[in-house]
């Protein structure tokens, strides 16, 4: 434990590995890089994912800074989530991570198709 701690912000990996520990964090990622989102909408896009949970996601990702959280001045409170200039980076990786998921996939099926 302590030396994640000590590689964390030195080591790409362990970093990435602790920005994005959250069970739901990717997909998260993935519907905020298609569209600035309220709270209600990702939650219908992530039927699963309960609101405690989501609240939980959304502040260690704010925290972690891959998303900005902007609040609007009205009544009711209007709070919007878009991705912020290190979250939009990680687009890239979303789209390698979508190939390789495919790709393993594929490889289940084929795993599968021989048993």
């Amino acid at each position: 434990m302590e030396a994640e701690k000590d590689l964390f912000g030195k080591c790409p990996y362990m970093t990435a590995q602790k920005v994005l520990s959250g069970k739901w964090s990717i997909m998260i990622l993935y519907h905020l890089g298609k569209k600035t989102m309220r709270f209600g909408e990702l939650q219908r896009q992530l039927p699963d994912l309960t609101q405690s949970t989501l609240t939980k996601q959304l502040r260690a990702l704010e925290e972690n800074g891959l998303i900005e959280r902007k609040i609007y001045p009205q009544v009711p409170p209007k709070v919007e989530y878009s991705l912020s200039d290190i979250g939009i980076k990680f687009k890239k990786v979303l789209v390698e991570l979508a190939i390789w998921g495919g790709e393993y996939i594929e490889t289940l099926k084929d795993k599968a198709d021989r048993s």
